[in-house]
């Protein structure tokens, strides 16, 4: 009896990466106008954020509906395996929903968890739950240690313009035009599974700060995996982060050297790239106990 991991594409996992840990990626749908893709099968990311730029109108993303899990659990429970499912914050999409009226004639099989994250966040968690297989533990057991770990994952990001979070609806045109003009880069978090505005910088430099000062209040556990994720179509200003972060930690006797440490890199999808927009920067952790 095998256990399956399943995500969905919003985790932000390459296909080759899920291949070789065994881990299944379910796609969300994207439109733009008329025109649907699957992420990750229809769209790459890079095609995602190419088309991004070049229209005026917002992209939306759509949940996965129950049928498509509720196909998937169907042929895993037939084969006598089990599953750990894990979505996007339920607060932040519907999918999770979907996925527990999926599941719930599985109950004995099929364990969903809401990640309370997004994007490298969920990723983390989907990371934990493969490590946890490889020890041996029931889906069960894995789904309850993933409940219990995932209040530790600290999400944190600088985005480079308003203007992806006002056509989102989530701040004023007035607001996004002031912030424009003052060259405002705001600092973002999930905190409680949504994603809220942390603080707001004037320009690079200050935006950079603030993200290593909410990283730091956080504090850092360096003995697990820490991912950093960009938006756009250049990972430039993500490599000097990860560049500055590493010395900052250096400088302060956190590690021995810049290599001590891997901070791996990738690029952010389309759900999250809707709302933020190009040129953002995350890093997703664990927090000190």
């Amino acid at each position: 009896m095998a256990i399956r991991i399943i995500v969905d594409s919003s985790a932000d996992i390459e296909e080759d990466y899920a291949r070789d840990h065994g881990i299944q990626i379910i796609p969300m749908t994207i439109t733009f106008g008329n025109e649907e893709f699957a992420e990750g099968v229809d769209i790459t990311r890079t095609e995602f954020f190419q088309r991004l730029v070049e229209t005026d109108e917002l992209p939306r993303t759509s949940q996965i509906p129950p049928m498509v899990f509720q196909d998937i659990f169907q042929e895993i429970v037939t084969a006598g395996d089990t599953a750990v499912v894990i979505t996007l914050s339920s607060h932040i999409s519907g999918t999770y929903q979907s996925a527990c009226i999926a599941a719930a004639p599985f109950k004995e099989s099929v364990f969903v968890v809401d990640s309370e994250n997004a994007t490298i966040g969920e990723r983390l968690l989907a990371e934990r739950a493969w490590a946890l297989r490889e020890e041996g533990l029931s889906a069960a057991d894995i789904a309850y240690c993933l409940d219990q770990e995932k209040k530790d994952i600290r999400l944190v990001a600088s985005l480079d313009t308003l203007e992806y979070l006002h056509r989102g609806g989530r701040i004023s045109g007035a607001a996004a035009a002031i912030g424009g003009l003052l060259s405002i880069k705001p600092v973002v978090g999930v905190v409680d599974g949504d994603v809220v505005v942390l603080g707001k910088a004037r320009g690079s430099k200050a935006s950079r700060n603030m993200v290593f000062e909410e990283i730091e209040k956080a504090g850092v556990d360096l003995t697990r995996p820490i991912w950093v994720a960009y938006s756009g179509l250049s990972d430039k200003t993500a490599r000097k982060y990860i560049a500055d972060s590493l010395a900052i930690a250096t400088e302060k006797g956190l590690i021995s050297s810049p290599d001590e440490i891997e901070m791996p890199l990738t690029l952010v999808g389309a759900v999250i790239g809707t709302h933020v927009g190009p040129g953002g920067v995350a890093f997703a952790f664990f927090a000190r106990e």
